[in-house]
């Protein structure tokens, strides 16, 4: 159990902070992008990274809220580089202005933090007609992915330096699954909608992403490395959904079982950074350390058949 704090194989625990887990790494020189960077565990991976060098990109849908962040993260650290650009997930067109924008600049790309993502919503639909937690959590980052794939291979191949794509996912996965892993036939079924399980089967469809990813990239010889993570259960997205008595007690047992921000953030951190993690991918990471997800996220061939799903849905015909 993390509440001990017992160490990995790595030397950190899930007590260990984003800080902690990159600290004396020299990020110098890296791009990165971040998804959903202005709130939450998106905020403390945007702040840790470029605390470390790198030039973070901000991919926010509220790029109001977003410049906010930034100037807060200015006013601890003035030397960081940071840039905020609009993204919105649940919409194809956004994503593809995004991609389009971001490739006119002129920028090199060596990490891709997929981080954004939508919890427990009522039955909803993306801007394109997909179930919101399948759209967002998964089609907007496969589409996003895809279209910065080119840029992320030149600059691994003329900065000689590794590219990590790092594709935060859930233990809701394991908790939250259909029997069948991803109900291809029924992703927008309002009438067998179960919000939780859609969650995870968005968050199994994570996994199965970054795993596909980590095998094209292995047959192509290509030094780009990809991974998903489970943050942990970070104590303010409980916290902010309950008031007065309640939310003092939870506050209390929080202390006690779950995360904070900047230790959620750590296994991001520490999979985009730490060079322990050189050269390893399509790995599942809890902790900051290796964990295993269920068997059927280890499925190549549910992994084949959601990337031949995923590139239907996103194709612009």
């Amino acid at each position: 159990m993390w509440i001990l704090g017992r160490k990995g194989p790595s030397g950190f625990s899930a007590c260990s902070t984003a800080e902690e887990v990159t600290k004396g790494i020299d990020g110098t020189g890296l791009t990165a992008i971040v998804t959903g960077a202005s709130s939450g565990i998106g905020t403390e991976t945007t702040r840790v990274l470029a605390l470390r060098g790198v030039h973070v990109v901000m991919a926010v849908r509220n790029t109001d809220t977003g410049r906010k962040v930034k100037e807060a993260i200015l006013k601890e650290n003035p030397n960081v580089r940071l840039d905020v650009m609009e993204l919105d997930l649940g919409s194809m067109a956004s994503v593809r202005k995004f991609g389009s924008e971001y490739k006119s600049l002129g920028l090199p790309l060596n990490l891709l933090i997929n981080n954004a993502g939508v919890m427990a919503p009522p039955f909803m639909l993306t801007q394109d007609n997909i179930e919101l937690q399948f759209g967002t959590n998964h089609i907007g980052h496969f589409l996003l992915t895809n279209l910065l794939l080119e840029t992320m291979k030149s600059t691994a191949r003329e900065s000689r330096k590794e590219g990590r794509i790092v594709i935060v996912s859930s233990e809701g996965h394991r908790r939250f699954g259909f029997p069948e892993g991803v109900r291809f036939d029924n992703i927008n079924d309002k009438s067998s909608f179960r919000t939780m399980y859609a969650y995870g089967q968005s968050k199994l469809a994570n996994i199965l992403h970054a795993n596909e990813l980590a095998k094209r990239f292995k047959e192509e010889g290509v030094e780009i490395t990809a991974n998903s993570v489970h943050p942990g259960v970070i104590a303010t997205n409980l916290l902010r959904r309950h008031h007065s008595i309640v939310n003092g007690l939870l506050k209390t047992v929080a202390k006690c079982f779950l995360k904070s921000i900047p230790q959620g953030a750590a296994t991001t951190c520490y999979v985009a950074l730490h060079p322990q993690v050189k050269g390893v991918s399509g790995e599942y990471f809890s902790d900051n350390n290796l964990a295993k997800p269920i068997a059927l996220a280890k499925d190549e061939e549910l992994a084949k058949k959601l990337w031949d799903f995923s590139l239907g849905l996103t194709d612009p015909k």
